[in-house]
């Protein structure tokens, strides 16, 4: 198949058989994570007491074991070892790690464990798009088609957490008591993510087989796809995507504590917190599904966007969409507004996040296309989140605490200047055409 009919012109359609699997496939994949990542703020510093420091290195433990796995992954995917077996193998055993996470109170525990899971999870992040990449026969048409049911996924995990607090972690009492009850009841999302990760260890098993391309040229596929990312747009492109990581931390690290708060002080004297309360559950992870909600649709609409306008537009519209997120959970203090804002997290991932995986996908030849997957996710859940975990608490987290509260208006007012910054340094450097890479 030619690059110019996978890129946009006619090919062969997706039969129902791949899609089904590929689908289901991405389904489970978010559901593991999004069942705990957006809570695991409020559990460690709420339920096990760790310091804002220490919730930091936790954090960054998890992106450290998130840069070792890829160099590994993408030589063992591209090189060795068929793809399909490698995500079932890797999603087994972070099933027992991420079990072991819900019953460690011990902070250097927690932190092992964490850089173990990030280096065992984080690639099949990459490999699940690399897998589908290699059986769709048209990637600005089916990825998004497929790649949707990842957020799905995510939103049904998020709803059921949210909703298992609230029937089971919501007692009557004070907001002091009901915020101890629903911090501890947190650890039931890493139970249900462990009992997801071995139903998807399973179903890998069953997946479209993928085989190592074995390449061509250099042995290690790693170091052809860092030749092919020295040039513009991928060299620009993956600088950037470090403040965006970082950007992107501040979100998942405080907004879950954040909407938290707004929930519990909302409920009782607004319709609307309450009513959504009911819909979503409580907890913050469940609300913060209404911007996974919106990327259903950004996603679905990616096809059509993807052939009228420019990747440098639809990269510059997520930026936008990071500004001014940041800039309504900093400067307003209206529900609807700052569901809003939630909802804003949509276009931030789908005109950035996924647009960015196809710009990596189109702009490297072909026997090294996981291996530049995976760097890239490196740089997103790697080197973004070391950063951004511990600049978001140890730095912004404790100059924006005030008398032992945290003052949003200052910690969010952080992210949103530098989202402009990114914006301003795409428009000037990033060009408006594609190599395309043979």
């Amino acid at each position: 198949m030619s690059d110019d009919a996978e890129a946009g012109g006619a090919s062969a359609p997706l039969s129902g058989s791949i899609r089904f699997s590929l689908s289901l496939m991405m389904f489970l994949q978010y559901a593991i994570w999004g069942a705990w990542l957006p809570l695991l703020y409020p559990f460690l510093l709420g339920h096990r007491g760790f310091a804002l420091d220490q919730v930091g290195m936790v954090l960054a433990a998890g992106a450290v074991g998130a840069i070792i796995g890829p160099f590994i992954a993408g030589q063992v995917a591209d090189r060795y070892f068929a793809t399909e077996k490698f995500l079932a193998a890797s999603h087994l055993v972070g099933a027992v790690l991420v079990w072991r996470l819900a019953e460690t109170a011990d902070f250097k525990m927690f932190l092992w464990l964490s850089l173990f899971y990030g280096l065992i999870y984080a690639p099949t992040l990459a490999l699940t798009n690399s897998l589908a990449f290699h059986h769709i026969p048209n990637r600005d048409r089916d990825f998004g088609r497929v790649r949707i049911w990842g957020t799905v996924g995510w939103i049904a995990a998020g709803i059921g957490v949210g909703h298992y607090l609230r029937l089971f972690h919501t007692p009557e009492g004070t907001p002091e008591v009901v915020a101890a009850a629903q911090d501890a009841g947190r650890a039931g999302a890493f139970y249900l993510s462990a009992i997801l990760g071995v139903v998807m260890a399973v179903f890998c098993l069953t997946l479209p087989h993928t085989p190592p391309s074995k390449g061509t040229g250099q042995k290690n596929a790693t170091v052809e796809a860092l030749g092919e990312i020295k040039r513009n747009p991928l060299f620009l492109l993956f600088l950037i995507a470090v403040p965006v990581s970082v950007i992107h931390q501040f979100y998942f690290v405080h907004t879950a504590q954040f909407l938290s708060e707004l929930q519990r002080n909302a409920e009782s004297a607004d319709r609307l917190a309450s009513a959504i309360n009911g819909i979503l559950g409580v907890g913050g992870g469940g609300l913060m599904t209404l911007g996974q909600m919106a990327e259903l649709l950004v996603l679905a609409a990616i096809p059509f966007l993807a052939r009228k306008s420019s990747r440098k537009a639809l990269l510059g519209a997520g930026l936008i969409a990071y500004a001014a997120r940041m800039a309504l959970f900093a400067y307003t203090t209206s529900f609807p507004m700052i569901l809003l804002g939630v909802a804003l997290h949509g276009v931030c991932f789908g005109c950035f996040i996924f647009v960015a995986f196809m710009v990596v996908d189109e702009e490297t030849t072909k026997d090294v296309k996981a291996s530049a997957q995976n760097l890239f996710n490196l740089v997103v859940i790697g080197i973004g989140i070391i950063v951004g975990s511990w600049f978001a608490t140890s730095v912004v987290g404790n100059w924006a605490t005030v008398d032992g509260a945290i003052d949003y208006r200052r910690l969010f007012s952080v992210p949103m200047w530098m989202a402009v910054a990114c914006l301003a340094v795409l428009v000037v450097f990033y060009p408006s055409k594609s190599s395309r890479a043979a």
